[in-house]
């Protein structure tokens, strides 16, 4: 009857369909708390040399992940560097990604507070930015899969300016409720992109700021936009949100400047609503504008974009018929 019981408890608290998928996501849980409560104990220029480590091994032991890298930087960069060069770029990108999600993911709502955040992170020429979030008209700000996305929002909150940030639950919901408490203490709100349509307009007609990763692959019926040389499937609901609200976007980015726990964060583009009226396919425009300023910042910083990511997963129709896609002579 206890173990019944205690089967039913387990059941509900990790929301697992069967009991072997319940004990992989507490095992998971658990071992994320003890590496939490591991590297706290050292300090975090320590964790970051560990991670490193970590993300070269995963570089030579996932040779997958490493054959994506390569495939998806080839195309983008290969006219600008030599193959030395792009498997350098990749590697660097497994090591940073490796220090963002194994130590920095965990660490910064410990270190990055309301009269700390400047050890760690600089400010470069927000002004204009940061007058668009202060503003009662809403604003929407983007980043992509690039430096370290989440000290970008959780810098924001910590500066006294609230942010809604969209994303996707995780699939373990104990993970993903410990690591939305810990942001939300720091002031960031998050909000599911499931049903987001409904809530996000409602942030933006209360002069909210809302925040989105604007990389990701939308599929088929996505926006396909150039994006290092190549069609990249973008989400229209961005763009159709901006035009229906009338409200900037900020494409942003905190990159790392140095090793260690040290970034910037900067504004690579302010978009208008008075700039997209005049364009004959204004969510195209939009769409692209923003994709063509991220991609700007990236090539600044190659070696800190997430390669291994599949932006590039859906093709548009047109590519396979051979004939360019509409707007594929766009200039930024």
């Amino acid at each position: 009857m206890i173990a019944a019981r205690l089967r039913q408890r387990l059941l509900a608290v990790t929301e697992a369909p069967t009991l072997a998928i319940a004990l992989r996501r507490l095992g998971e849980y658990v071992a994320l708390r003890l590496w939490t409560m591991i590297i706290g104990c050292f300090p975090i220029e320590w964790n970051l040399v560990t991670g490193r480590w970590l993300g070269r091994i995963w570089w030579t032991v996932k040779k997958n992940h490493q054959d994506r890298a390569l495939g998806n930087l080839r195309p983008a960069l290969g006219a600008q560097y030599g193959e030395a060069e792009l498997r350098r770029i990749a590697r660097r990108s497994f090591e940073h990604f490796a220090q963002l999600y194994l130590v920095e993911l965990v660490l910064t709502p410990r270190l990055v507070s309301e009269w700390s955040w400047a050890r760690y992170v600089e400010l470069d020429q927000l002004g204009p930015a940061l007058r668009e979030l202060l503003s009662d008209r809403g604003c929407v700000l983007l980043t992509g899969h690039f430096g370290n996305y989440e000290l970008l929002g959780y810098t924001i909150c910590r500066l006294g300016i609230p942010l809604v940030a969209v994303m996707r639950p995780l699939d373990n919901p104990l993970i993903n409720r410990y690591l939305e408490a810990s942001r939300a203490a720091g002031g960031l709100t998050l909000l599911y992109k499931k049903g987001v349509s409904a809530r996000a307009g409602d942030v933006l007609d209360h002069g909210g700021a809302l925040s989105f990763i604007a990389d990701q692959d939308a599929g088929r019926k996505g926006l396909f936009v150039d994006f290092f040389g190549r069609k990249a499937s973008t989400y229209k609901s961005i763009g159709l949100l901006a035009m229906q609200k009338r409200v900037p976007i900020v494409v942003s980015f905190a990159a790392r400047t140095r090793r260690g726990f040290h970034y910037r964060i900067a504004v690579e583009r302010i978009i208008q609503p008075e700039e997209w009226d005049a364009q004959a396919d204004p969510l195209y425009w939009i769409t692209q504008t923003f994709s063509s300023a991220l991609e700007a910042a990236i090539r600044r910083y190659p070696e800190q974009y997430l390669w291994v990511h599949r932006r590039w997963k859906h093709r548009p129709k047109t590519e396979s018929q051979g004939v360019d896609a509409p707007g594929a002579n766009f200039g930024f």
